[in-house]
C-alpha cells in the first residue's frame, strides 16, 4: 500500500465525506417531515436530524478501542455497509419511532467510519503532509456537504423521503475502499516527534480534554445552522427546501477555502490562535445572520461562519494526532468524535428552549456573542493553558 497513491487518497476522502452526510443531508426536509407527522412535537422531528449523534457519542470510544486493538480496516468495512442500510431506512419506514431507530444505527456506523478513517490518515501521513491532507479531508467533507445538501434540498422538493436515497452512496464506493486501503503497520515509522511516547500521561489527558471541550462547544453552536436555518428562512422569507439547502451549503462551501489553506496557516500560527480565529469568525457570522433583513445577508453571515468552521476539524485532528502516542491514537480520535457528535446531539436541546422563549433571531445573536467571547478568552489565556504541545 502506497499512501501517496491516487486511489488511496481518493478512498480516504470519499469515506470522510460520509460523515458530513450523516445529519445535515436531510435538514431541508425537516419542515415537510413536520407536516407529514402532524401533531408530533417539533423537538422529535429535529431529533431525526441529530439522533445519529447520540449513538456516535456512545459508540465512538468503543470504535477507538477496536481500531487500536484489532485494526482500522477491520472496523471500516462493516461500518460502511451498515451506513448504507441504516441511512436509507427513511425511504421505506413510515413510523417516526422506527425512523429514529434507523438513524440510531446510522450513528453506530458513522462512529466506526469516522474513527477508523481519521486514524488511517494519521497513520499514513506525517508532519506537514498530515496537516495538508487533513486540510484536504475537511475541504472534501465541506465540498461533499455542499453537493449533498443541495441535492438533499432538491430531492426534498419531491417529498421528505427522497433525501434518504443519498445514503446509498456508501455502498457505491465500497468496492474502491476494499481494494485501495490496507491495514497500516503501526510501528515507530508512523510516529513523529510529538507522539513517540508509548503511554498516555497527565499532559496528554489535559490536551485531550481541552480539544474535546473545544469541539463540543463548537459543534453545539455550529449545528444551529442545519438545525434552525430552514425554519429561520421560512419564517423571514417564506423560502422552500431548495433555498434552505443552498443557504446551509454556503457555510460548508466557504469552509472549503480555509480547510485547503490550513497547512499554510498552521505553518505561520499555532493551534490556539487558529482555534481563536475559528470561533471568532463563526461568532461574527452568527451575529450577521441574526441581524439580517434579506436572504443575501443571511448567506453572507453563513459564509463567514463557514470560513471559521473550515479550520476547526483539521486543526483539532492534526493537533490530537500529532501529540498522542500512536498506540492510543484510535482511542483519542474516538473521544474527539464523541465530543463532536455530542455537540450535534445537544444542539437542539440547547437551541430549542431559546427559540421558544426568545425567538430564532435572539438565539443566533446569543450564539454569536458566546463564540466571540470564547475566542477572545482562549487567545488571551493561551500561555496559561498547560498542554503537551507548543502553541
Amino acid at each position: 500500500m502506497n499512501p501517496g497513491n491516487f486511489h488511496t487518497k481518493l478512498s480516504l476522502l470519499l469515506v470522510s465525506s460520509l460523515t458530513v452526510m450523516s445529519g445535515a443531508t436531510i435538514a431541508p426536509a425537516l419542515p415537510a417531515m413536520q407536516a407529514h407527522f402532524e401533531g408530533v412535537e417539533g423537538l422529535w422531528i429535529r431529533l431525526v436530524l441529530t439522533m445519529p449523534a447520540l449513538l456516535i457519542v456512545l459508540a465512538a470510544p468503543v470504535a477507538g478501542v477496536i481500531v487500536d486493538l484489532w485494526g482500522r480496516k477491520y472496523l471500516l468495512i462493516p461500518s460502511i455497509i451498515l451506513y448504507g442500510i441504516a441511512g436509507s431506512s427513511g425511504l421505506y419506514l413510515d413510523s417516526l419511532i422506527l425512523i429514529l431507530a434507523g438513524r440510531a444505527l446510522l450513528g453506530v456506523a458513522v462512529a466506526g467510519v469516522m474513527t477508523s478513517a481519521t486514524t488511517l490518515i494519521a497513520d499514513y501521513y506525517l508532519g506537514t503532509e498530515r496537516a495538508r491532507f487533513m486540510g484536504w479531508q475537511a475541504a472534501f467533507m465541506s465540498l461533499g456537504g455542499v453537493i449533498f445538501l443541495i441535492g438533499g434540498g432538491m430531492l426534498a422538493e419531491l417529498g421528505w423521503r427522497w433525501p434518504f436515497v443519498i445514503y446509498l452512496f456508501s455502498l457505491v464506493i465500497l468496492p474502491l475502499i476494499i481494494i485501495s486501503l490496507s491495514e497500516p503497520h503501526t510501528t515507530n515509522k508512523f510516529e513523529d516527534a510529538g507522539s513517540k511516547q508509548a503511554e498516555v500521561n497527565g499532559e496528554h489527558y489535559r490536551l485531550l480534554s481541552f480539544i474535546c471541550f473545544s469541539a463540543l462547544i463548537g459543534m453545539i453552536l455550529f449545528y444551529f445552522v442545519p438545525l434552525q436555518i430552514p425554519f429561520y428562512l421560512e419564517m423571514l422569507f417564506d423560502t422552500g427546501p431548495t433555498a434552505s439547502g443552498m443557504a446551509i451549503a454556503v457555510s460548508t462551501l466557504f469552509g472549503v477555502f480555509t480547510s485547503l489553506s490550513y497547512g499554510r496557516i498552521r505553518g505561520v500560527i499555532g493551534y490556539i490562535p487558529i482555534l481563536g480565529l475559528n470561533f471568532g469568525l463563526m461568532g461574527g457570522g452568527f451575529i450577521i445572520v441574526s441581524l439580517a433583513d434579506s436572504y443575501g445577508y443571511v448567506i453572507s453571515g453563513l459564509a463567514m461562519c463557514g470560513l471559521g468552521m473550515g479550520l476547526m476539524f483539521p486543526n483539532l485532528n492534526v493537533w490530537l494526532a500529532s501529540d498522542m502516542p500512536v498506540a492510543k491514537r484510535g482511542r483519542a480520535i474516538g473521544w474527539l468524535t464523541t465530543a463532536v457528535f455530542l455537540g450535534q446531539f445537544l444542539s437542539p436541546v440547547v437551541s430549542q428552549p431559546l427559540v421558544q422563549a426568545y425567538g430564532l433571531q435572539v438565539m443566533f445573536f446569543s450564539a454569536g456573542i458566546v463564540l466571540i467571547l470564547f475566542s477572545a478568552t482562549i487567545v488571551i489565556i493561551r500561555k496559561k493553558i498547560n498542554t503537551y504541545t507548543a502553541f
